[in-house]
């Protein structure tokens, strides 16, 4: 064959390759400068404030399948109406209706004396008197011999780490979500844990927890931190016997909603950038950090977009999600019913973290969209947030849609005290600084902005991905 043919074909194949290579995304200056013009206005209005108190007040706390948790959907729904959003609607969740009657224990004996507990989601109903037996930590528990604790009562004494970042909610939540079940196979017939939290005030921490399959559940509880230190010095004494009586359990299915609002795009209208937070909370506070801010601060930012001179290609999908507490109900439907529109999904976000000011943005951005994603990062610079490529994962209710290809970002709140307040009753709107909701809001709305603006993708496309851990 002559050269001048094989020049020709390597020609043609050079060609294919390049035109099959992602393009680079870029985001236009137009949209960069309307960007900056948004995050003023974001860090000037109180919305997202006002709309976290409208929830937090009028609602108050949302277990999931509860009358609350259905008012809660009424109020979304009214809520993206009344903010002027283009499409509104309701996408309904069904799952296992857990419910919280009554609670209480109390140390017997010559020490008689209250405990301040709470059951965890998901224990049944039981009343239980047994000797305590103290663990320090999870892994001892779990090396128990079985029938070690047969009539007795286990105990977890495991304090968990403040971190900035959450990083002490992993081991802590363990002891929560693994605890019954190491307690049930050593023989225990109820199980106790210092609660998963950073706080000394005498307020359980509640929380999902979970049972192994072929195992019979055992009531289980969260002590305030105070009566874990306090029972722990009991034990140090000699032998304690405890009564633990909880009225609670499963009550059969409930349907509830994941509630959506879409600000529709000027010239891409079908494809979407996907920010939210979570509708439901836990029963024992009003739910403001956890997660009424998500759902405030997302809300406020979709409708500062929605408002803005220079509407971007892309629409704005904000989603309250139904019932994240109990296993990401919300999500995981989500993603089941979009699963067809993963690649129509350019990015997603979810704030549940509390209302922390946030300091560090990454993403799952890929090599065609690094320089896309550097310009997200410069606009929100001004607002204190750093630029930390390869660092955490998609919010909760994202994963599931992110482990089918969603792509995701990251907007960090600083949490140094989110786990003081988290699932207890002090969860309640005078947690939340206005000033630092305003800067979420702010960097939100840039956020999905400027990604609703670009000339490009972010890499969503239809795969099984393990996506890394917030």
């Amino acid at each position: 064959m002559r050269a001048p043919l094989w020049a020709a074909i390597a020609a043609v194949l050079f060609v294919g390759s390049a035109v099959a290579a992602p393009r680079e995304t870029r985001i236009p200056e137009a949209a960069i400068a309307a960007a900056g013009e948004l995050r003023e206005s974001a860090l000037a209005s109180d919305l997202g404030y006002r709309i976290t108190e409208s929830l937090t007040t009028e609602v108050g706390p949302r277990l999931a399948g509860s009358e609350a948790d259905a008012r809660a959907v009424k109020w979304a729904e009214a809520k993206f109406r009344e903010l002027g959003f283009d499409k509104v609607w309701l996408e309904p969740v069904t799952f296992p209706k857990w419910e919280r009657r009554s609670e209480q224990a109390e140390v017997l004996g010559e020490h008689r004396q209250p405990l301040n507990l709470t059951a965890l989601g998901g224990s049944p109903a039981g009343k239980v008197e047994g000797e305590i037996v103290r663990f320090a930590d999870l892994a001892a528990l779990e090396a128990a011999p079985a029938g070690s604790l047969k009539g007795k009562i286990a105990f977890i004494d495991y304090r968990m780490e403040r971190a900035k970042d959450g990083a002490g909610y992993g081991p802590g939540g363990r002891v929560r979500s693994r605890g019954p079940s190491a307690a049930i196979r050593a023989g225990a017939s109820a199980y106790l844990m210092r609660s998963a939290g950073t706080d000394s005030h005498r307020n359980p921490h509640t929380g999902i927890t979970r049972f192994d399959d072929g195992l019979t559940p055992i009531p289980s509880a969260a002590l305030a931190a105070p009566d874990a230190d306090q029972l722990a010095r009991l034990t140090a004494r000699g032998p304690v016997r405890v009564r633990v009586a909880l009225d609670c359990g499963w009550d059969g299915e409930a349907t509830s909603h994941n509630v959506i609002g879409e600000i529709r795009g000027k010239s891409k209208p079908e494809e979407v950038v996907v920010i939210g937070g979570h509708l439901d909370s836990w029963d024992l506070g009003t739910g403001a950090i956890d997660d009424g801010a998500g759902v405030g601060l997302t809300m406020a930012a979709g409708k500062l977009i929605g408002q803005s001179k220079l509407r971007p290609a892309r629409s704005i999908r904000v989603i309250a999600f139904a019932n994240e507490e109990q296993g990401l109900y919300g999500g995981k439907a989500y993603a089941l019913k979009h699963d067809a529109q993963v690649k129509q999904h350019q990015i997603g976000a979810e704030s549940d973290f509390g209302a922390g000011r946030i300091y560090a943005y990454s993403s799952s951005a890929p090599a065609h969209a690094q320089a896309a994603d550097k310009q997200i990062a410069e606009a929100l610079a001004p607002l204190g947030i750093e630029h930390t490529p390869g660092k955490g994962g998609p919010g909760p209710d994202i994963s599931p849609f992110a482990a089918r290809g969603l792509a995701w970002a990251r907007l960090a709140q600083d949490g140094s005290d989110y786990f003081d307040y988290h699932h207890t009753p002090d969860d309640t709107l005078d947690k939340i600084d206005p000033k630092a909701l305003a800067q979420n809001v702010a960097a939100y709305a840039v956020f999905a902005y400027l990604a609703a603006s670009a000339d490009g993708d972010f890499g969503s496309e239809a795969k099984q991905v393990t996506p890394p851990e917030e």
